[in-house]
């Protein structure tokens, strides 16, 4: 099942490759990599979910994994059994090109433990000694 959460993406077509940022949350996906910010909806029925997304170019440069193309918007249809989801996506204005993609749920890392109790007051004479050297 597809969680909210954000997502490391990593995606390719035929003409290139690229990672990206990916977040979801309340029947809504947005994100962004290094040309382009994404944002639409999704849906999830079980492990299933698609997506109708809207990309936009915010840096100019190489082009995009779709070609030249610097607005779109990407069908996309994928399977999450766990963490892990697999997905496919297609763009109206770019015929013919196939996106396969992977977004890896992104783990938050556990809330340390508090200590309990006080610090104790440093004391230099509980250092450990250095073997006395012959002079």
């Amino acid at each position: 099942m597809l969680k909210d959460g954000t997502y490391a993406a990593w995606y390719k077509t035929p003409l290139d490759e690229g990672t990206g940022i990916v977040h979801v949350a309340d029947g809504q996906i947005w994100g962004r990599d290094s040309l382009m910010t994404y944002h639409g909806a999704c849906k999830v029925d079980g492990d299933r979910f698609t997506a109708t997304v809207l990309t936009k170019r915010h840096t100019e440069g190489r082009v995009t994994v779709f070609g030249v193309y610097d607005e779109l918007t990407l069908e996309i249809e994928g399977t999450c059994p766990g963490k892990i989801a697999t997905y496919t996506a297609t763009a109206g204005q770019a015929r013919g090109v196939v996106l396969q993609g992977t977004l890896i749920l992104t783990e938050q890392p556990a809330a340390a433990t508090e200590q309990t109790g006080l610090v104790p007051a440093f004391d230099p004479g509980k250092l450990p000694k250095l073997p006395k050297r012959p002079r």
